[in-house]
């Protein structure tokens, strides 16, 4: 069920299989304090997806591991940032290509909170150019209300903190740095805030949380339940039709 392994005479039958559809998984490259490596958005994108594509039958395209990390500033190294207009017209030009090659349902899932408003972007754009090609943004933390309570639990604008820390421990953990837990927690400092600022002066040391709370055994069973929950989503779209059949060019 992956893209890179089917050749171009099994996509076609494949693709029938699962009523056109894909996923394309989304993450972001970007420091991730100092004790996770900077590939979590796309590892946990990547590995959730895959899972997911194996359970569905939906195949899954090559994850794309940059995303819109400019918030990050340069104050720590790691982070390999894309421009919101570029992230836009790299999925939309993937779009594009994917609809050639029979996609009519597309799945992105975005596993890097402001990857949100580029995607949904080139979600407006492809739409309206391909009449016949449904497209859905399904964000990792917040794709049902358990899924979202574990991301939330330690802060409201989290990152590095216990779930993704536990969900690494197990999907990734060579990925973790165990011995640098317990030093690691910092507050979200947001709350309140009018404005939007970016890490370098919310945190001290690039972490929103409490990543010393994690561990491997919470982290499998909220992986289990990011498996099952995204799973029943993309089942449910690829049966999934617009409420109105009318086309986006002609006039009523």
């Amino acid at each position: 069920m992956l893209w890179q392994d089917l050749t171009w005479s099994e996509i076609p039958a494949v693709l029938a299989q699962c009523g056109q559809a894909a996923i394309l998984p989304v993450g972001a490259t970007e420091q991730h304090g100092p004790h996770l490596g900077s590939g979590v958005d796309f590892v946990i994108a990547e590995t959730l997806c895959a899972a997911v594509a194996e359970r569905t039958g939906v195949p899954m395209l090559p994850v794309l591991p940059y995303g819109c990390s400019l918030g990050h500033s340069r104050r720590w190294p790691g982070t390999l940032a894309l421009p919101p207009i570029t992230l836009i017209e790299v999925v939309k030009e993937l779009g594009d290509w994917a609809y050639h090659s029979g996609i009519r349902r597309l799945f992105i899932v975005n596993a890097h909170v402001t990857n949100a408003a580029p995607l949904r972007c080139a979600l407006e754009m492809l739409r309206a150019e391909h009449d016949d090609l449904m497209v859905a943004v399904i964000n990792t933390a917040s794709l049902s209300e358990r899924v979202r309570q574990f991301h939330f639990a330690d802060a409201a604008d989290w990152h590095a903190n216990d779930a993704e820390t536990s969900l690494m421990l197990a999907i990734a953990p060579e990925g973790v740095r165990p011995d640098k837990l317990h030093e690691a927690d910092d507050p979200d400092r947001t709350c309140g805030c009018v404005f939007a600022h970016p890490v370098n002066r919310t945190s001290t040391n690039g972490v929103t949380g409490s990543p010393s709370l994690a561990s491997a055994e919470k982290g499998r069973q909220w992986f289990d339940w990011l498996v099952e929950d995204l799973a029943e989503l993309i089942s449910r779209g690829c049966s999934e039709y617009p409420p109105l059949p009318y086309s986006y060019a002609e006039a009523a």
